[in-house]
């Protein structure tokens, strides 16, 4: 499903008119919508990587463009291992390393924070060059960029995308409760069976963990 379409299903089920309902207006919804859902729901497609270089005597690293949320951190240390770094908090960070600019200071990096939404910073402070791993969760392009515009949650979770925005409908005009309460239940019900696609049957393994099971109602013969 594409954005034009979209638009035109929001439309449909609403029974409202571009009129009522203009493309500003729209286009507002949708994205109000896709940053619940990725707000809500870790999304395999949006996984990323990305790896920096540490400068001597300097702690702090620029976060990769359209960063939403970091997985976690892993750097290469002198002795050419790949070892994981402890996140910890910004306050933590500041009273284990209270003079990053000293030298005295300077050793291999153990721990990583977030600064700020451009800057997260490591300590102890480099004492050489290491090659640091960042594996994050992306900000997609919204698809009100274009009609023909798709993305992956349009795609392969249409429902989700659609009773998300048709909330935010009834919200805008302020529709009746049992509108937004039944479009609302129908975007949970859509979100739990995504949820569980994206983080339960896309990360097992069907050989370690075994195949999911439901129990399904199947009387004997002659029941």
């Amino acid at each position: 499903m594409n954005y034009g379409e979209l638009r035109d299903q929001i439309r449909n089920y609403s029974e409202l008119s571009d009129n009522m309902l203009s493309d500003s207006t729209v286009a507002v919804i949708v994205q109000n919508t896709e940053n619940r859902i990725y707000r809500e729901i870790n999304i395999d497609a949006f996984r990323l990587y990305a790896s920096a270089v540490t400068v001597t005597g300097t702690s702090t690293i620029s976060v990769p463009s359209g960063l939403r949320n970091i997985r976690y951190v892993e750097m290469i240390n002198g002795s050419g291992e790949v070892v994981n770094l402890l996140q910890k908090d910004s306050s933590w960070m500041a009273e284990y390393n209270p003079q990053p600019g000293s030298s005295t200071y300077y050793a291999e990096p153990k721990y990583w924070a977030n600064w700020n939404a451009t800057t997260w910073f490591v300590a102890p402070t480099p004492d050489d060059t290491y090659t640091i791993n960042i594996a994050y969760y992306q900000q997609p392009a919204t698809i009100t960029s274009s009609t023909t515009s798709t993305s992956y949650v349009s795609v392969y979770a249409q429902d989700l995308l659609l009773y998300g925005s048709l909330v935010e409908v009834y919200k805008y005009i302020k529709g009746p409760q049992d509108m937004i309460q039944v479009y609302e239940q129908s975007y949970q019900q859509a979100r739990e069976s995504f949820g569980v696609e994206q983080t339960g049957r896309r990360r097992r393994d069907e050989y370690v963990d075994g195949e999911p099971r439901v129990v399904v109602d199947s009387p004997p013969p002659g029941k």
